[in-house]
């Protein structure tokens, strides 16, 4: 098996968690601060930042702190698959759209 595969199964591995999957997929319509992130899968902090530690060391997202928040983005563009499985899962738009969190309660400013 060459490396190249181990790694893609290792990503897979990754994206086979629905908390996961979720993540990836609000990510993919726009950056997303962690309180952001807690308030739309209901669940807690650090339950996300597990999660988010995970991601970030295969190399599937990106932070940015600002201030006392960390802000996520994806980091796929040398994984074309991931973008082709993202293609291909149901769109969190709307949901994200309705979930203005930071702006009511000035968690991330």
């Amino acid at each position: 098996m060459t490396i190249e595969i181990e790694r893609m199964a290792d990503i897979l591995k990754l994206l086979g968690d629905r908390t996961r999957l979720t993540i990836m997929t609000l990510l993919h319509e726009r950056e997303l601060c962690v309180c952001e992130i807690v308030d739309f899968l209901k669940t807690s902090q650090p339950n996300i930042s597990q999660h988010m530690r995970k991601l970030k060391a295969g190399g599937l997202v990106t932070e940015a702190k600002r201030g006392q928040w960390v802000y996520y983005s994806l980091n796929t563009q040398d994984k074309p698959y991931v973008g082709e499985i993202l293609r291909h899962v149901p769109s969190q738009r709307k949901a994200i759209e309705q979930q203005t969190i930071c702006e009511d309660n000035n968690c991330c400013i």
